[in-house]
């Protein structure tokens, strides 16, 4: 097992359409607005920013987004990142009623050097941190779309 891997899912149930889910998920910019974990987000291109992610262990992460897919007829939104982490993560929205799945995906290696020496005794704080960080931006993303 290679303990610098990580695989995710979070599947997030939103009382608001795909449509204007998507509306708000394909601004990345705007994510340190309503998901607090999002420090900052820097765009460099159209297609590509540096985003600076910090949950609750004491410690910036710091990635290189490139958008990879942007479909907004199937509801998919997915990035490369490199930096920190490397690997992808997708957004992927379904109709559920009168409001919208949103599936997270993403599965990435842990590249900094403290993060790598703490794979095996930290995975489970890093494991935990994801999930914080997911439940808070489900709440942010929630009280975002009631302004939408």
């Amino acid at each position: 097992m290679d303990w610098t891997h990580y695989r995710f899912r979070t599947v997030w149930e939103l009382p608001a359409p795909p449509p204007d889910v998507y509306a708000v998920l394909e601004r990345a910019e705007t994510y340190p607005g309503w998901w607090p974990q999002v420090r900052e987000v820097t765009p460099v291109d159209e297609h590509t920013a540096v985003i600076r992610i910090r949950s609750v262990l004491p410690y910036d992460i710091t990635i290189t987004a490139r958008e990879a897919r942007r479909d907004s007829g199937a509801g998919v939104l997915e990035m490369r990142m490199s930096g920190d982490l490397d690997g992808w993560a997708r957004w992927t929205l379904t109709a559920a009623g009168p409001g919208t799945r949103a599936r997270y995906d993403q599965e990435v290696h842990v590249t900094t050097p403290l993060l790598r020496r703490l794979a095996v005794p930290g995975r489970p704080f890093f494991r935990a941190n994801h999930a914080l960080m997911m439940r808070a931006g489900r709440r942010g993303l929630r009280a975002r779309l009631r302004t939408v």
